[in-house]
């Protein structure tokens, strides 16, 4: 009795595309590459990976129909501009004009920022502690500055900073929220400030006595109370907040009741 044979497919060899695909595909995830950025050009980057100029625009054309890189007629390829930006400018405008949504991403970012911070004081490569420290640095530096205060300068370069930390912690899902809010982040950084009132002395240095111990602890590894420090810094901003909110309705209420006393017959 014969055995039957069972039929086998030949095992081909990966294409190289694919591999070159991969490859960019993870530069794009754990951001080696960011959003808007230009590849190096095509004859430097076929000399980078070892390929040819045939496979590498093979390549291109297909991470291209996926909506990741696109071409420039004699500009060369970039990556998608738009890419970890999801949130419509609908949202953000609920953001910055109801207090609910502000507080909720407050919460939400308390629990986001701190793993972040944590991963990062564990992660963090040399690179990613000269980004960190730039970062900081710009945003110290915008506190160092009393004559026409930014808010809005502010609110970007510590927005910045904390994006930063988000890339340190090399976790792709971590850094991609964080990109996904980026805009959001920085829009609400702004109106936290605002809000806040930051021109007061005891909310600014607050903040940044604030960044800076988290910047320590991340950049001396202490991952544990880099986690703590980053809630520690979102809850004060809650706090502050509530309070100025606070303020803000007694204020409004004894006007009101100073306007109808003065609409009362004596």
């Amino acid at each position: 009795m014969n055995d039957a044979i069972m039929p086998i497919g030949k095992i081909t060899p990966q294409r190289l595309a694919d591999t070159i695909v991969e490859a960019l595909e993870t530069m794009i995830l754990e951001g080696t590459l960011n959003p808007g950025e230009r590849l190096p050009p095509e004859r430097s980057l076929a000399e980078q990976f070892g390929v040819s100029r045939a496979s590498l625009r093979e390549a291109v054309h297909r991470l291209a129909a996926k909506g990741l890189l696109i071409s420039r007629q004699g500009g060369g390829h970039y990556v998608t501009e738009n890419l970890g930006t999801s949130f419509s400018d609908p949202l953000v405008e609920l953001l910055e004009h109801h207090p609910e949504a502000r507080r909720d991403l407050l919460e939400f970012r308390r629990t986001l920022e701190a793993d972040c911070a944590y991963y990062a004081a564990q992660r963090a490569t040399q690179a990613d502690r000269a980004r960190l420290t730039e970062t900081h640095d710009a945003l110290q530096a915008c506190y160092a500055d009393d004559s026409g205060r930014n808010v809005k300068a502010e609110g970007e370069a510590d927005a910045r900073f904390h994006l930063s930390i988000a890339e340190a912690s090399h976790n792709a899902v971590l850094l991609l929220t964080v990109r996904n809010l980026f805009r959001m982040l920085e829009r609400s950084m702004v109106t936290n400030i605002d809000g806040m009132n930051a021109s007061e002395t005891e909310n600014r240095n607050g903040l940044k006595q604030q960044h800076s111990l988290l910047f320590n602890a991340i950049m001396e590894g202490r991952a544990e109370d880099a986690r703590s420090l980053a809630g520690a810094h979102i809850q004060y901003v809650q706090r502050a907040l509530s309070e100025r909110t606070e303020t803000r309705r007694r204020q409004e209420r004894a006007s009101r009741r100073e306007m109808l006393s003065r609409g009362r017959p004596g």
